[in-house]
C-alpha cells in the first residue's frame, strides 16, 4: 500500500464528523492537542490535507511550514481566516461546508423570533431579579404575521417553511429568486422597500458584499412598523449598528436581536450592549452538536475526494484550467469576469439563462472563459468568497440558470471581444466587454446597446438618465457633496433628448442612501454601483 495521505483536524473538530477520513485506512487523521509550535511544524511539514474551523488562521506563514499541502477545508461556511489569495498563489485549493448549519442557522432565527416576540429573555431577568411583574412582558403572537426575509437562499427558505409552520405568512426580497420556486415554497416575492413597509417581523440571510452592507439603514429603519421586530444572524455589516440603536432608543421599531456583529467578538464597551429591546447572542448561528457533526462530515467528504480523486468542484479558489498556459489566460479571464459582474448587478429577477459569446478566440478556452464569466455574474449573489473559477457552474446549475456559449468569428473593431447576455424573467442584460492594445486592456464597450469605453475597476455606477441639459452637472454636484471622486464619466445615448446610459467611475463605494439620493432625481430613471475589487 502507498503512503498514507495525513490530514490535521485542528480546532476541536467533531471526530465522530470526520468518519469519512478516519474510517479510511488511506488516511492518518493528526488531532492537535496542546502541540508546541515545534510539534505543529513537523506535523504540517508532512500534511496533505488541513481541516479547520475558525480558531486557526491560515495565513502565509503557516502556509509556508506545509509543503505537501493539496487542500484546505473549512468545517463551516465563512473562510474569512484563511488568505485565499495566499493559498490561490501557492496553488492549494480551499473547501468548505456551505451545508450543514442550514437547520441549526434556521432554528435560530426561529429562536430568536420567538425570545424577542415573547420577551423572553427580558422577562427571565426580570424573574431572576426577584419581580413578578407579568403586565410588563404582554408579547405578540407570530401567527397571523408577516415574516419579511431578505434573501432566500438555503437558510432563509428554511426558516420560511418554520414561520409557515407557525402560521406566518412569508414574503420575500431576493433579485435572484424565481417565481416558479416562490411558487414552490409557499413564498410572495416583493421589492425590499414593500418588504421594509410590510413585515411585522424582518430577517436577514444574506452575505456580507458591497450591495447589502449597510442594506438595512437609517432610512429602512424609519420606513419600518413601530411594532416590527428586526432579526440579523446573517452577517455583520448588513445592518447599520449605529441607525439600529437609534432606531431601538427612539421607538422606530419595537425591537430587535443580533448574533452576528460588525466587530467579533463584540467590543465590551460596544452602546449595543446597554440599548434597550435588543437581544444579543456571541454568533451561535451554527453551534449544534448537530451541526458540527454535519460540517464536520461535509468537510471530511471534500477533502477526501480531493486528495483522493483530484476533485475539486467544491474549491473557492482553484482556477478551472488544465494544461492551457494561465499566464496568457488571465487577461481574458479577468474580463469575462468583469463583464459578468456588470451583468449580475443590472439583472433584475430571477435569473433563467446566460450566454456567453466571445470573438477572435479559440474554441478550446470557451470552458474556462464560461466559468470565469459565471463567476462574475453569481458575485452579486452569493458574495466573492463564495465563487470562483471551479464552482461557479456548479452553483449555477443548483440554481436552475441555463448557460449556452457561442464562438463568433473575429470582429473588425474589437480583436479579443467578450459578450453576455442574461436573461431574468423581467429582462434581458447585454454586457460586452474587449481587451485593447498590446497590453490588453480590460474595457466595458457596450451595454444594452449602448456604446461606450469605460475601465471596469474600482466602483462603476451605472446610471439610466433621460437626455436632457443639467443632469451630469447634478450627478457631478452630488458626487462632489458626498466626497466621491470621478475618474470616468462616460455616458451614450440612443437619440438627442431620448433615453441615455452613463457609466461613472469613482474612486471610492458609494452607499445604498446614495443610491437612492441619485433616484430620486426626476431625470434618473435607475442607479446601480457593480463593485470590481473585492
Amino acid at each position: 500500500m502507498s503512503e498514507k495521505f495525513v490530514v490535521i483536524a485542528a480546532d476541536k473538530i467533531s471526530l465522530s464528523g470526520l468518519a469519512p477520513l478516519t474510517e479510511d485506512d488511506r488516511f492518518e487523521v493528526l488531532v492537535p492537542d496542546d502541540w508546541s509550535p515545534e510539534e505543529m511544524k513537523e506535523a504540517l511539514g508532512r500534511a496533505h490535507g488541513l481541516i479547520v474551523r475558525s480558531a486557526t488562521k491560515v495565513t502565509r506563514e503557516l502556509l509556508d511550514q506545509a509543503p505537501n499541502l493539496k487542500v484546505v477545508g473549512r468545517a463551516g461556511v465563512g473562510v474569512d481566516n484563511i488568505d485565499l489569495d495566499v493559498a490561490t498563489e501557492l496553488g492549494i485549493p480551499v473547501i468548505n461546508a456551505p451545508e450543514g448549519n442550514t437547520v441549526s442557522a434556521a432554528e435560530l432565527a426561529m429562536a430568536l423570533i420567538l425570545t424577542v416576540a415573547r420577551n423572553i429573555s427580558w422577562a427571565d431577568a426580570s424573574v431572576r431579579g426577584g419581580a413578578w411583574a407579568r403586565s410588563q412582558f404582554s408579547g405578540m403572537e407570530i401567527r397571523g404575521k408577516t415574516l419579511g426575509l431578505v434573501g432566500a437562499g438555503r437558510i432563509g427558505t428554511a426558516v420560511a417553511l418554520r414561520a409557515q409552520a407557525f402560521g406566518m405568512e412569508t414574503i420575500a426580497y431576493d433579485p435572484y429568486l424565481t417565481e416558479e420556486r416562490a411558487k414552490d415554497l409557499g413564498i410572495e416575492r416583493v421589492e425590499l422597500d414593500d418588504l421594509i413597509t410590510r413585515g411585522d417581523v424582518i430577517s436577514l440571510h444574506v452575505p456580507l458584499t458591497p450591495q447589502t452592507e449597510g442594506m438595512i439603514g437609517e432610512a429602512q429603519l424609519k420606513a419600518m412598523k413601530p411594532t416590527a421586530i428586526l432579526i440579523n444572524a446573517a452577517r455583520g455589516g448588513v445592518v447599520d449598528e449605529g441607525a439600529l440603536i437609534a432606531a431601538l432608543e427612539s421607538g422606530e421599531i419595537a425591537a430587535a436581536a443580533l448574533d452576528v456583529y460588525v466587530t467579533e467578538p463584540l467590543p465590551e464597551d460596544s452602546p449595543l450592549r446597554g440599548t434597550k429591546n435588543l437581544v444579543l447572542t456571541p454568533h451561535l448561528g451554527a453551534s449544534t452538536a448537530e451541526a458540527q457533526e454535519l460540517v464536520a462530515n461535509e468537510i471530511a467528504q471534500g477533502v477526501r475526494a480531493a486528495l483522493l480523486e483530484g476533485d475539486l468542484s467544491k474549491a473557492l479558489n482553484a482556477p478551472a484550467i488544465g494544461g492551457e498556459d494561465l499566464e496568457d489566460l488571465k487577461p481574458l479571464m479577468d474580463l469575462a469576469r468583469r463583464v459578468g459582474r456588470v451583468a449580475g448587478v443590472l439583472g433584475r429577477g430571477g435569473m433563467q439563462r446566460v450566454e456567453i459569446s466571445v470573438a477572435g478566440l479559440d474554441q478550446e478556452i470557451l470552458g474556462p472563459l464560461t466559468a470565469a464569466a459565471m463567476t462574475g455574474v453569481l458575485t452579486p449573489v452569493v458574495g466573492a468568497r463564495n465563487v470562483n473559477y471551479v464552482n461557479a457552474l456548479h452553483l449555477a446549475e443548483g440554481r436552475g440558470i441555463k448557460i449556452a456559449t457561442l464562438l463568433q468569428p473575429p470582429r473588425k473593431d474589437y480583436a479579443k471581444f467578450l459578450e453576455i447576455v442574461l436573461e431574468t424573467e423581467d429582462q434581458k442584460v447585454r454586457v460586452a466587454g474587449a481587451l485593447l492594445g498590446e497590453q490588453r486592456h480590460p474595457r466595458i464597450v457596450l451595454i444594452d446597446g449602448y456604446e461606450l469605453s469605460v475601465q471596469p475597476e474600482g466602483c462603476l455606477i451605472i446610471l439610466r438618465n433621460n437626455d436632457v441639459p443639467g443632469v451630469i452637472g447634478r450627478v457631478g454636484t452630488l458626487l462632489a457633496e458626498h466626497g466621491l471622486n470621478i475618474a470616468e464619466y462616460i455616458q451614450s445615448r440612443e437619440a438627442k433628448g431620448g433615453l441615455a446610459l452613463a457609466a461613472v467611475s469613482v474612486d471610492d463605494k458609494v452607499s445604498p442612501e446614495f443610491l437612492e439620493i441619485l433616484s430620486k432625481d426626476e431625470d434618473i430613471l435607475d442607479a446601480r454601483a457593480v463593485y470590481f475589487d473585492d
